[in-house]
């Protein structure tokens, strides 16, 4: 059966793609490797991660996201058909219909940059859902109940925070503060603290070994490799999960602020639901140890980490693709 329906998770680090009946298809960096000679797209995707901090200077390796939106229009685009084409092949007489997530916060301008990308890249129609109403259905969150959940979802380059009620956003906060700016808290940590320089992708790495969001009584070390920089030579660390929270204290407390920013906003109601069923934390933050238990500890309300929270809010775009009519209020479509 020919595809007609696309779901794609647009996200500043990972692009993700949803096709009903077959599921998550496509999970792959938002990188693009493009020649400088003749602004020719080399490489998309985990191809082109592969290249970053490796490249030549004939060869451009860019992230055309930035804090959840586009930040290069044209390389948006390149990346957006490829990721359609990879999922449906060539694209021919019938173009598929693109259901898009984008950050809660976005403006109208940003908003039309998506669509017409996605219009650019091949679909015949595009419809954006705010993110976290699509990370909360992901969550398995009954959102068009009449009772309030608040869903927490720490992107590569947003943080955002909803409280969702009768399927709709009662209130909402987001902060451009997520996994890359994280990362490079720890290349900047490292580069004071040890004199040691460092790439964003070693820094991920280490994050993803040791990061943990409160300080431990039995630290964990990893060996670091990287270039000295009063010698110049390469050089090897030894970093503790305790280094890194405190090298991610400033981009944590930013977090902790949106949520406090959006509790204090909610109606008593809603707030009286949010402390019985819990914060619900979704993407790749949601994978950083303990932020569950910072959240808590300053908060006062119980946190749940989602399941496979990277998938949420792709797992959440194909519900809404399998069911536009029952989340019609929650989508935007081209005017």
């Amino acid at each position: 059966m020919f595809v007609k329906k696309i779901g794609i998770d647009l996200g500043t680090t990972n692009t993700l793609v949803f096709i009903p009946k077959k599921g998550i298809i496509i999970n792959e960096p938002s990188v693009v490797a493009i020649s400088v000679l003749d602004s020719k797209i080399i490489a998309v995707g985990n191809a082109a991660k592969e290249m970053l901090g490796r490249a030549p200077d004939s060869i451009i390796v860019a992230k055309p996201l930035k804090d959840g939106v586009i930040a290069d229009y044209r390389v948006t685009e390149a990346m957006l058909r490829y990721f359609i084409r990879k999922a449906i092949g060539r694209i021919g007489i019938f173009k598929p219909e693109v259901l898009i997530s984008v950050p809660a916060g976005i403006t109208s301008t940003e908003r039309r940059a998506v669509i017409e990308a996605s219009m650019n890249a091949g679909a015949k129609a595009a419809y954006l859902v705010k993110e976290p109403v699509l990370a909360a259905i992901g969550a398995k969150i009954p959102i068009n109940n009449p009772s309030g959940s608040m869903i927490l979802n720490i992107g590569g380059g947003t943080t955002e925070v909803a409280v969702i009620s009768l399927g709709g956003i009662v209130n909402s906060s987001s902060a451009r503060i997520g996994g890359n700016k994280i990362d490079s808290a720890i290349v900047d940590y490292i580069k004071k603290k040890f004199g040691l320089a460092i790439g964003d992708r070693t820094a991920e790495l280490i994050k993803i070994a040791i990061g943990s969001a409160v300080k431990q009584s039995t630290e964990e070390k990893i060996s670091v490799r990287g270039r000295d920089l009063a010698s110049g030579y390469p050089k090897t660390i030894e970093l503790g999960s305790n280094d890194v929270t405190e090298a991610i204290q400033e981009q944590l407390r930013e977090i902790i602020q949106t949520v406090r920013n959006v509790l204090q906003d909610t109606p008593p109601e809603l707030c009286s639901d949010i402390i019985d069923k819990g914060i619900m934390i979704s993407g790749g933050g949601a994978l950083l140890k303990n932020i569950d238990t910072l959240v808590t500890r300053i908060t006062g309300v119980p946190c749940h980490i989602a399941d496979e929270p990277l998938l949420c809010v792709a797992k959440g775009a194909g519900v809404v693709l399998n069911n536009l009519d029952v989340y019609k209020k929650n989508v935007m479509t081209k005017r």
